[in-house]
């Protein structure tokens, strides 16, 4: 089993390479593998696309590389490979972004990723540190996941989900922010698994023996 962790450019693939294959060995999920080449992906078993810095900017590197993109979407919508986004990643999995212009995303789970603005003006911007998570729905990737348990995030963009069936778990940042996504075979967490601890390590390890 082949677990294909995306190289654009735009990730911190060094965290998330160690935490993966980390968990891999723990649960006996097979091989982690940090690639940027189409043939790669395309044989996969599971997908994790990493993400750093802008929406425009990850969105504009990964397309660059316009053979990658195919096999993942490809890899994603037809094959039916579970997929993990992680922070950027997981943005790119929605309608539309709109940091610095609109730009589209994959469109796989409908919203748009959106400025976040606190209730609260003596809430900084980014939101950057430890936060509680609080579930909303089940799912298997979640598993030995409760709310009050601990993710950690840096980011400034948040995505408002079209469906609220699709919004897995949120945080309070003196109002909602969307903290985890997914649908069919593909799930996104806004924070960094691989910086969240034993909760990120548990998620890691339940997307890497997950069966949908």
């Amino acid at each position: 089993m082949i677990t294909a962790l995306i190289d654009y450019d735009s990730g911190n693939l060094h965290s998330a390479q160690k935490a993966f294959e980390r968990m891999a060995d723990e649960v006996s999920a097979g091989r982690v593998t940090v690639t940027s080449d189409p043939d790669v992906v395309a044989s996969a078993d599971r997908i994790v696309l990493p993400g750093d810095g802008a929406f425009p900017h990850c969105r504009s590197e990964l397309f660059a590389r316009s053979a990658l993109a195919e096999a993942i979407i490809e890899a994603v919508t037809v094959k039916a490979r579970p997929f993990f986004g992680i922070c950027v990643g997981m943005q790119m999995m929605s309608t539309t972004g709109h940091e610095h212009e609109p730009t589209p995303g994959f469109g796989w789970i409908g919203g748009d990723i959106c400025k976040i603005t606190p209730d609260d003006p003596t809430f900084k911007v980014p939101h950057m540190g430890w936060n509680d998570l609080i579930i909303d729905h089940p799912h298997p990737v979640l598993e030995g996941i409760s709310s009050g348990d601990h993710a950690y995030f840096v980011h400034s963009y948040a995505m408002d989900v079209t469906n609220p069936a699709e919004r897995l778990a949120h945080v309070d940042y003196a109002g909602d922010v969307t903290a985890i996504i997914g649908r069919d075979t593909m799930i996104g967490t806004q924070f960094h698994p691989e910086k969240s601890q034993s909760a990120g390590l548990r998620m890691i390890g339940n997307f890497l023996c997950w069966a949908p």
